[in-house]
């Protein structure tokens, strides 16, 4: 059945009720493959809440790579973690909580929200005492659930809802919550991140490393982001880098995997001379602290440059997953790795507090209508995004819900 899209803004009902059905962009196992195709609009049953779950009317969406994995149905189908036959991906929104199911008393209809994507069962003793992150039914909604934000509405745990910045738009707040939350668990809490502490941040100028700059800078941490050209040097310079670094003058760095003897000993030395001149700007001391999600294309110079007894920090792995480096760096002079997997709501709540503040700032790089979600979704495929991308759903337009003054995002061009 076609779906009119462009009324997808509009309700006949109002909070408290949910209509029959709602638009949303479905994946389908049947049609795993390239983004465009893969999403598909189709009228969906709007899903009721149950004990401690909310209804959500999305009004704008964050676009993030989960979902263009979910998509190609690769490494893993996104069909092995929920039970649905379809799947609604979204993993970041800003909107209108609509319905509260049975147990909800904090929220209720009409109350703005931001939504953080990590879910688990509430009978998982790790929730209560441990960190839900344990727990064994632990998810990512909107990736290893259905129910995103890509639709009219979203169901979500109670307990995934924040305030609302009010000084953000519709869109700024659907744009942060992935990568941010991810940033702040790392650097706060992971790596106990203290002023003077001196951080390399691989990607710097991408969804995760724009957040992660940040934090260094009012933490009063000295960092250096690698990025990949000027332009973006530019970018994490005003967010409060100490320093940048082009990766295209040392390319020969990068493990491929598979290298010979000779080819590796090139890119050792080639790694050698990024650290000296890391080093250099960092005041002649190596980083305490090197913030990973590269992988295996540099996670050996990650190894090598930190100091000893430093902490390398690591949340995923875009150039490959399979680490090769040099392990005698690791034991010998005592440095630790720590594994890093989005936050808990603790986390996203304190982080949320410093977005609301003003001391924080989202970095967005455009923003698309409904209609736009395969599109966007190929655009990071494609590699030919340059930062993040927002989707209105039901904001009419951009620039509608801030109330209050106070900065909002910053709008550059940036890319990982």
């Amino acid at each position: 059945m076609a779906v009119d899209v462009s009324q997808v803004a509009q309700l006949d009902v109002s909070p408290g009720e949910l209509p029959r059905s709602m638009a949303a962009w479905v994946i389908r196992e049947e049609r795993f493959g390239e983004p465009l195709e893969a999403f598909q609009v189709e009228e969906m049953e709007v899903p009721e809440p149950g004990a401690y779950e909310v209804v959500v009317r999305v009004m704008a969406a964050g676009v993030n790579f989960n979902n263009v994995w979910a998509a190609l149905g690769e490494p893993v189908s996104v069909f092995r973690y929920h039970e649905e036959d379809h799947h609604i991906g979204g993993s970041d929104a800003s909107g209108v909580v609509w319905k509260v199911g049975e147990g909800v008393t904090r929220w209720k209809p009409g109350d703005e929200v931001v939504v953080h994507c990590n879910q688990a069962s509430y009978e998982d003793v790790e929730v209560h005492g441990l960190d839900p992150l344990a727990a064994p039914s632990q998810r990512i909604w909107g990736y290893e659930t259905s129910w995103g934000s890509f639709a009219q509405f979203c169901k979500v745990q109670a307990q995934q809802l924040l305030p609302r910045p009010q000084n953000l738009t519709w869109e700024e707040a659907a744009s942060y919550g992935l990568t941010y939350f991810t940033a702040y668990r790392m650097l706060i809490d992971q790596a106990d991140l203290q002023s003077g502490d001196r951080v390399l941040i691989w990607g710097a100028a991408g969804g995760l490393g724009v957040f992660a700059t940040q934090l260094c800078a009012l933490a009063g941490a000295d960092c250096v982001g690698v990025v990949s050209s000027p332009t973006k040097g530019e970018l994490v310079s005003e967010l409060g880098a100490t320093a940048w670094i082009d990766r295209n003058d040392y390319a020969g760095m990068m493990r491929r995997g598979g290298e010979s003897h000779e080819e590796e000993r090139t890119r050792f030395k080639e790694s050698r001379r990024f650290c000296k001149a890391l080093n250099e700007m960092l005041g002649g001391q190596p980083p305490d602290i090197v913030f990973e999600h590269v992988g295996r294309a540099t996670f050996p110079t990650s190894v090598l440059a930190v100091r000893p007894f430093g902490k390398v920090l690591i949340c995923g792995a875009t150039s490959g997953y399979n680490l090769d480096f040099d392990v005698r760096y690791l034991w010998m002079r005592q440095k630790q790795i720590l594994g890093s997997h989005f936050a808990n709501a603790y986390e996203c709540t304190k982080a949320n507090e410093l977005i609301e503040a003003g001391k924080i700032r989202p970095v967005l790089w455009r923003t698309m209508g409904f209609d736009g979600v395969a599109e966007a979704h190929q655009l990071m495929r494609d590699n030919k995004h340059l930062g993040k991308i927002a989707i209105l759903v039901g904001a009419e337009a951009e620039g509608q819900g801030r109330t209050v003054d106070g900065p909002g995002a910053i709008r550059a061009e940036v890319g990982a």
